[in-house]
């Protein structure tokens, strides 16, 4: 099986950070796995995108054209990857940087204020663990385990003393998400 995923945002949101940490999670969970980021022209304020793709075997291709996932973290990345993601596929809304809902009713939508997660943690820079707690309740293409065991592993030292607040921030989004996708199904 393979799963293919796009996160985007304003630079400064932590897309890459996320995309890097849901790879090294595959990784680190035998599985095969590409991530390739993108910038606009700024690195702070920009345009910021990356691709993964997790798969059980070898990964022909690392493109992606129609994501089965894809994370908006402000409106601009909405407008822009809405439109391909895969039908039956999940769509992750930052509902804080985005003012309207999905217009497609063929995928999962999970929109979840993911700043005002972050802050009532105690730091908005958390938005981004919030908003992959709720994309892997979405699609759990790996478990919230597997990203904060990524996370301890993985996080520069001089951040260490972050882990529990990311982790604090993942299982919130993943709560979160999991009351809004029961009550779709309602």
């Amino acid at each position: 099986m393979q799963t293919e995923i796009i996160l985007a945002g304003f630079g400064g949101q932590g897309i890459m950070f996320a995309g890097q940490l849901l790879s090294y999670a595959a990784m680190d969970a035998g599985r095969e796995v590409t991530w390739i980021p993108s910038y606009g022209p700024e690195m702070r304020g920009g345009t910021a995108n990356c691709t993964v793709v997790i798969a059980d075997e070898e990964i022909g291709s690392p493109v992606v054209k129609n994501p089965d996932v894809v994370l908006a973290m402000n409106l601009p990345s909405l407008d822009k990857y809405e439109p391909l993601v895969k039908p039956g596929g999940v769509l992750v809304i930052n509902a804080t940087m985005v003012d309207r809902g999905a217009k497609r009713t063929d995928i999962k939508v999970v929109s979840l204020p993911c700043n005002e997660i972050a802050e009532s943690i105690g730091s908005p820079r958390l938005a981004n663990m919030v908003a992959i707690g709720a994309l892997l309740t979405g699609k759990p293409v790996l478990d919230v385990a597997d990203i904060e065991a990524a996370l301890n592993a993985h996080m520069p030292g001089r951040h260490k003393n972050l882990l529990p607040k990311n982790v604090e921030a993942l299982r919130r989004g993943a709560e979160y998400a999991k009351k809004e996708l029961e009550k779709v199904k309602a």
